[in-house]
């Protein structure tokens, strides 16, 4: 039957507080926002009956840790990983105080200090032969596509060789992208006066004035939206990564009205139109007929003179964000590339260079055209993985 397994002690009491703290410093490991009320406020829980039922308990911590539908998704598999011994995959960090060989089960513990256990509906001591259908030889298929989901985060691009594993990181790619988008343009800023009141902010300044809310926080909205202007590498050095960055790209653009999107290989597309249709199989066909030559040579530095020429005026503001998606190998002339990106600096507020390349060990920005735009660029980073695309968004929200 499933019970939660603790280690022999004399009081049980603080062996649950000390598996419960393992337990909440486990779900921030794995990107649960879990802070000291949350805590508390499951110290109360496992206090009371419901420790002697795991199910119920399941039930409670997952209404009080799961703030979001990620979060929803995963909680079960961590549960059940951490104080049942079920269903443990590679992608699940698993920190504390982790079940070891031996333990006496709560129950048995509470038996010990003559508790009477009663039995609930549901919880079945199962008959040897019997199969166990939460057992981890069957595991379900949204436990595994869980782990699927965190361990592909972490692969580079250019070592999915399986197709379905490929796809799954096309719409991972398109849903953080989504995420972000939100993210961004919802996000209001905190001011003294304002027409709505800010109540996580009240509510969490409140604490320090003993839960009274004296100082009421309000927001607004922001005076000017960011603008994103992105410039994607379509040349055959890239074809390994252009077909999740293009996914990414899909999803930023989808219905996002300060967005822009340019392809380029030996020559300049501007594929916003394209990439705006909601449907994203539409989006890359209408963008693979406009984007002619895909995956041949590069010329970063005449694409950029094409930019700065015919588009930068109209699509360029001062909170305007470029970013270029690409690995800086440029068969032009360097200088050329060098002055171009120097033009585009004096307009923008920012240039962001995403290369996948950083990724990969021992990388050095060697290249006579990366040597070149890496001083006008603000920030350098990898975009090898899905990981680090979704490290773009704080360095996003602070422009």
């Amino acid at each position: 039957m499933s019970t939660l397994r603790l280690e022999t002690h004399e009081d049980v009491g603080a062996v649950l507080r000390e598996r419960l703290a393992g337990f909440v410093r486990t779900l921030r490991d794995n990107g649960f926002k879990v802070g000291l009320a949350e805590t508390r406020d499951a110290l109360q829980l496992i206090r009371t009956t419901l420790v002697k039922h795991p199910k119920s308990l399941k039930a409670a911590y997952r209404c009080l840790f799961c703030g979001r539908q990620s979060d929803w998704k995963r909680f079960d598999e961590l549960f059940d990983a951490y104080w049942l011994e079920r269903g443990l995959k590679t992608g699940v960090k698993v920190t504390g105080s982790s079940p070891k060989k031996g333990m006496k089960t709560i129950r048995e513990l509470m038996d010990a200090q003559g508790t009477k256990q009663e039995t609930l509906a549901g919880d079945v001591e199962r008959q040897p032969g019997e199969e166990d259908e939460d057992s981890d030889d069957t595991p379900t298929g949204r436990r595994e596509g869980a782990s699927i989901a965190e361990n592909l985060g972490q692969v580079d691009f250019r070592n999915m060789q399986d197709p379905d594993a490929l796809e799954k990181a096309h719409d991972l790619a398109e849903r953080l992208a989504r995420a972000m988008r939100v993210r961004l343009t919802r996000r209001d800023r905190q001011r003294r006066k304002g027409p709505r009141l800010d109540l996580r902010k009240t509510i969490r300044h409140s604490i320090a004035h003993g839960g009274t809310p004296i100082e009421l926080i309000r927001k607004g909205p922001r005076h000017r939206q960011l603008r994103l202007v992105i410039l994607l590498d379509a040349s055959g050095s890239m074809n390994n990564y252009t077909s999740v960055f293009t996914r990414f790209v899909h999803g930023m653009l989808d219905n996002f009205r300060e967005a822009e999107a340019f392809l380029f290989h030996t020559r300049l597309v501007h594929v916003s139109s394209a990439l705006s249709e909601r449907d994203a199989a539409r989006a890359l066909d209408r963008m693979g007929l406009m984007a002619q030559g895909i995956g041949g040579g590069t010329k970063i530095g005449e694409a950029l003179a094409d930019f700065n020429r015919w588009h930068a005026a109209r699509v360029i503001h001062s909170r305007t964000c470029v970013i270029i998606l690409s690995d800086g190998y440029d068969t032009g002339d360097p200088a050329a590339l060098g002055e171009e990106m120097k033009r585009l600096r004096r307009r923008c507020k920012r240039i962001v260079w995403l290369n996948p390349l950083i990724g990969c060990e021992g990388y050095e920005p060697t290249a006579g055209g990366m040597q070149a735009a890496l001083p006008h660029v603000d920030l350098f980073a990898p975009a090898h993985n899905l990981d680090s695309l979704a490290a773009l968004e704080p360095y996003l929200a602070e422009l």
